[in-house]
């Protein structure tokens, strides 16, 4: 395989299509940007992915793939194949896998085209990556670092980065202030809780422990209670309220990810099932909780110091499944409220508790 030419003006990074997959790609974002410091980077991205990379400094143009849109269908992904080709890029890497997302660059006549040779789209792409079985084992983060080390370019370091966008991070201010109802901010500590996952069900602990634990943390803290998540978290979010207290931020379904991400910024510590958002605290350096059931703690996990894992081990987990085939659920139903309110206040020691 020829090495990619160092001397690309023009780039194209396919985006991963989850928020969680996106963060965990920054530190490859990086090296792209480190090995092309003159090149001109566009991230071609769902729209739901966009905000992580709104600020990043190593990315000049965003181009927003509207998959249930204009985008959608053959006939979209032609226009999109369209759209590309009058952008002039002379190189694109893939960090998607999907077979689509080569042959979507293949049809825009992206003169290289680079990443992983999965899902059997070797044949479109100009420089291919074998992804090495052993990769299973480790980190994901390393999985896109050693594609770029695939490609003959140089990896930086793994650390996860997040840039905030300044008017979200005013917006996430006065939403925390207010919720304060005018208690001096540095005296109160402000505690996150995301009881949601998309993956399904089978990664979330359940919601009446999540209740308790803000309950008793609401009581021996006197901190503020925000809960994170979509609409679809708003009946979890209604029965963790009930049982907060009179602190109480109710953020599911009512943010921008660029707010909810400057919120979580903000947070003392963050109690999280293994989401998008747990990735994006840890990018953050947000210390948190991260509760783990059906997926792997060692691939998916929170890639930070700042960071304790709370799981129940047994047989059967991980089982990678978004329902327990089991029907018994252990994984989750054996992990504590003691064990994850006992974690939430060793990271708020000493700061305010």
């Amino acid at each position: 395989m020829p090495p990619i030419p160092k001397n690309a003006r023009n780039i194209l990074i396919r985006s991963t299509n989850w928020i969680g997959d996106a963060i965990i790609t920054t530190p490859a974002v990086r090296s792209i940007r480190h090995n092309f410091p003159k090149a001109r980077i566009t991230l071609l991205a769902l729209p739901w992915v966009a905000d992580v990379f709104r600020a990043c400094p190593h990315i000049d143009h965003i181009f927003i793939y509207d998959k249930q849109g204009k985008h959608g269908g053959l006939r979209g992904k032609l226009l999109l194949a369209t759209e590309l080709r009058q952008q002039n890029h002379d190189l694109t890497i893939l960090l998607q896998n999907a077979f689509e997302a080569a042959l979507i660059t293949f049809l825009a006549r992206i003169p290289v085209r680079a990443g992983y040779t999965t899902d059997g789209r070797g044949i479109l792409l100009t420089h291919r990556v074998r992804k090495h079985h052993e990769i299973k084992t480790k980190h994901q983060i390393h999985y896109y670092q050693e594609m770029i080390e695939g490609l003959g370019l140089q990896r930086c370091e793994n650390t996860l980065e997040l840039f905030l966008d300044p008017a979200a991070e005013q917006e996430a201010e006065t939403l925390i202030n207010e919720a304060l109802q005018g208690q001096k901010r540095d005296s109160i500590p402000i505690i996150g809780l995301n009881p949601g996952a998309a993956y399904g069900p089978a990664k979330c602990w359940p919601v009446e422990k999540y209740a308790e634990v803000a309950g008793h943390l609401a009581e021996k803290t006197g901190g503020l209670i925000v809960i994170f998540g979509t609409e679809a978290d708003q009946e979890a979010a209604t029965e963790i309220s009930a049982a907060a207290g009179e602190l109480v931020l109710d953020l599911t379904g009512k943010t921008t990810l660029a707010q909810a991400l400057a919120c979580i910024a903000r947070c003392s510590v963050f109690i999280t099932n293994d989401s998008g958002l747990m990735h994006v605290a840890a990018a953050l350096n947000t210390p948190l909780v991260a509760v783990f059931g059906s997926t792997d703690h060692i691939a998916t996990g929170p890639y930070s110091e700042q960071a304790t894992v709370v799981r129940q081990p047994v047989e059967c987990s991980p089982c990678m499944k978004t329902h327990c085939p089991k029907g018994h659920f252990q994984c989750m139903e054996g992990i504590t409220v003691e064990e994850v309110e006992q974690a939430a206040l060793e990271w708020l020691k000493g700061t305010h508790c």
